[in-house]
């Protein structure tokens, strides 16, 4: 690990009616790692996310991101790229209309995205189109810049290889794991357990709101007895269930 954790979860809870969506959560993400967060369909990882995000307040714990708690002051939201696992962008704006319009809210603050959209295959003839024209997987790779632009020291991406061509999701791939290298925390949630197997340090399983393992691929391994990260995490599932 290299210093302090960039992102604590501390007994984490949150409610929906009777619905118990996070049960007393704590995790931790250290700068320098991949986490996967991974889980069957409604196990409460998009609401934990959301947590982390600010958009959804828990009802009781908290969640540091660099020290700053999350639900104070919203300038925290600067230190962390966020891909959804849809991406939704004004229809009528272009893509470069898009990218100046996050610009003017960062003001001050210089992207460094040249070679990122090179490797995307973002030509700007591409971006000067409307948004409404682009296909989903173009759509995708604008969700990416957006998310990768400023160096962000925590990266959150939900799905970030949906839709995206073989091309575009190896060099992304390249990308995560030189922000990795960099020292950023990243938070990487996925249903492609080859997706994982490639760029994840770190596991955390987690299963009706609960957080039902948290440890290195190594260590996944080695609990399942299993060699194949796709294996282990079935094998987490069954005795889960």
């Amino acid at each position: 690990m290299s210093g302090a954790p960039s992102v604590v979860v501390t007994a984490l809870r949150k409610s929906f009616g009777r619905l118990h969506v996070i049960q007393g959560v704590d995790l931790a993400l250290q700068p320098g790692r991949v986490t996967a967060l991974v889980g069957p369909n409604a196990s409460g990882k998009s609401t934990l996310i959301k947590c982390v995000l600010g958009l959804v307040r828990p009802d009781s714990g908290r969640v540091t991101v660099l020290g700053e708690r999350v639900g104070t002051d919203p300038h925290y939201r600067r230190l962390i790229g966020y891909t959804p696992q849809t991406a939704s962008f004004p229809d009528n704006l272009t893509g470069h209309e898009v990218l100046e319009l996050l610009a003017d809210l960062r003001p001050g603050e210089m992207p460094d995205d040249g070679e990122l959209r090179e490797r995307l295959g973002l030509a700007d003839a591409t971006l000067a189109q409307p948004v409404r024209t682009l296909s989903g997987g173009t759509r995708q790779k604008l969700n990416v810049l957006v998310a990768l632009r400023y160096h962000p020291p925590i990266l959150i991406l939900d799905e970030p290889t949906a839709s995206l061509d073989p091309v575009a999701s190896a060099a992304l791939k390249d990308v995560v794991r030189a922000r990795a290298g960099g020292n950023a925390a990243v938070l990487l949630s996925s249903h492609v357990m080859a997706e994982v197997e490639e760029l994840a340090d770190d596991l955390v399983y987690f299963v009706e709101g609960r957080v039902r393992f948290h440890g290195t691929l190594d260590e996944l391994r080695l609990s399942t007895g299993e060699r194949k990260v796709e294996r282990a995490v079935a094998r987490l599932l069954r005795e889960a269930a």
